[in-house]
């Protein structure tokens, strides 16, 4: 009683975490899951209706002639674009929520009846091994005919029968169990994903208005002043090299400019345009930072603190998948484990990707022998060119080399997600929006 009791605790607490902190109360609790997905289907389809509705009139005003008043219009309807798309992840988080609420409540459901059909095998076995005790003479005296005798005999194989099946159905619930088991962690992750990307699109949100106030505080709403900053484009130069490329795990963070030089040189290596791979970089460091910085402190456990606070946190790195490899490269670096810096975990899932590529441990070990062939010198995670070199090896393994934005859009969400899932499109989407103004900066660099 009181496991299926802390069971209840712990999923109506994961239910406050996941909808009030996202600013959408379960609504008509009074509906079943099925209806309450239909719901979110319908508004789900309003939503990427009106987010097409908004990317039609977007398009048709970024053709318009450059003047201050487009531009605003632009910068406003990308805003309330970003609004769309985070209400959209959020109907998605809240759909992914019942989806997890429900089987972990089939979960419990087949436990208690593997457990009933556990008890009542135990009790056949038990009626059995009595009867087995027994001699051959004691049986039949004990019975008041020889139908008597057989009918126990009967009894005993129906027995014997019914324990096999019993046997048979247990094996089935355990294989449906260990279904719905891996079908709920799976789930998880790609929860956490979503709530990755909302994070993001709400970060992409708060740019855009700064973006949108800037610029009128500097054209004071002027047109004349407008067309000013557009002719000092070639201008910008200096200012595009200098700007800080912030990068997750580094000790200091380079220059665009120094960066755009490590992105070129390994595009000549592997075939990643630079732009791109930036882009990618960028994403990537944008999730890292947003999640925070911790510290491995517990080997056996994955525990570790907060770099800046040292408060405790669970699941900093997985004990078994991530720990050993990564002990073995902060070994070969001279790094102290404890005392080196990887990502903090979500809500759910594990934390401990290092460095401005975000590889988890495993996932670097797997690239280590490619990178020395390469650079002849061992893999440091948190050093940019052997980062940008590993970052820049997966995306050309899943096309990314191959500069076609159907490509590149393809291995940025392998990137992020292990696989393509619509679900998470807009990382993809992001990355590219991001690789085209990396383009562009890259022209005003080059003096194109």
């Amino acid at each position: 009683m009181k496991k299926n009791l802390k069971k209840f605790l712990l999923l109506f607490l994961l239910s406050i975490l996941i909808f009030s902190n996202f600013g959408f109360a379960q609504q008509n609790s009074n509906l079943s899951p099925q209806e309450e997905k239909r719901i979110l289907e319908e508004e789900l389809k309003r939503v990427l209706e009106e987010i097409e509705k908004i990317d039609q009139d977007l398009s048709k005003t970024q053709q318009e002639k450059k003047t201050l008043q487009n531009e605003v219009n632009i910068l406003k309807q990308k805003i309330a674009k970003l609004e769309l798309q985070i209400e959209q992840n959020q109907l998605m988080v809240k759909s992914l929520g019942i989806q997890i609420s429900e089987t972990e409540k089939s979960i419990d459901k087949t436990s208690q009846n593997i457990e009933q059909k556990k008890e009542q095998i135990a009790n056949i076995l038990r009626v059995v091994s009595e009867e087995d005790q027994k001699s051959f003479f004691e049986i039949l005296l004990s019975e008041n005919s020889i139908s008597d005798f057989f009918d126990s005999l009967n009894q005993l194989e129906v027995l014997y029968s019914e324990n096999q099946e019993l046997l048979n159905e247990v094996k089935e619930l355990k294989t449906f169990l260990e279904t719905e088991k891996t079908s709920l962690g799976e789930d998880k992750a790609d929860l956490e994903k979503l709530l990755t990307i909302q994070n993001l699109q709400k970060k992409e949100n708060e740019d855009v208005k700064k973006e949108k106030d800037t610029l009128l505080e500097k054209t004071k709403g002027k047109e004349s002043e407008y067309q000013k900053l557009l002719s000092e484009k070639q201008k910008r130069a200096a200012e595009i090299r200098s700007r800080i490329f912030e990068l997750m795990g580094v000790a200091k963070a380079p220059t665009f400019g120094e960066a755009y030089e490590i992105a070129k040189y390994i595009s000549s290596i592997t075939g990643v345009r630079p732009a791109f791979l930036l882009a990618v970089l960028y994403q990537e460091s944008r999730i890292g930072l947003n999640v925070g910085q911790c510290y491995l402190k517990n080997t056996t456990t994955g525990e570790g603190v907060k770099v800046n606070t040292g408060q405790k946190v669970l699941k900093v790195m997985n004990p078994t998948r991530d720990v050993p490899p990564f002990l073995t490269i902060t070994k070969g670096l001279g790094r102290d484990p404890f005392e080196t810096v990887v990502s903090c975990p979500m809500s759910y899932g594990w934390g401990g990707a290092m460095g401005p590529a975000q590889f988890l441990p495993s996932t670097w070990m797997r690239y280590k022998e490619r990178i020395f062939a390469i650079t002849k010198s061992p893999g440091d995670p948190w050093e940019i060119k052997d980062s940008f070199l590993a970052a820049a090896l997966y995306l050309s393994d899943y096309g990314g080399a191959e500069g076609i934005y159907e490509k590149e859009w393809r291995a940025a969400m392998i990137y992020f997600a292990g696989t393509v899932d619509l679900r998470f499109r807009w990382y993809g989407d992001q990355v590219m929006k991001k690789a085209a103004e990396f383009e562009e900066d890259i022209k005003v660099l080059e003096g194109k």
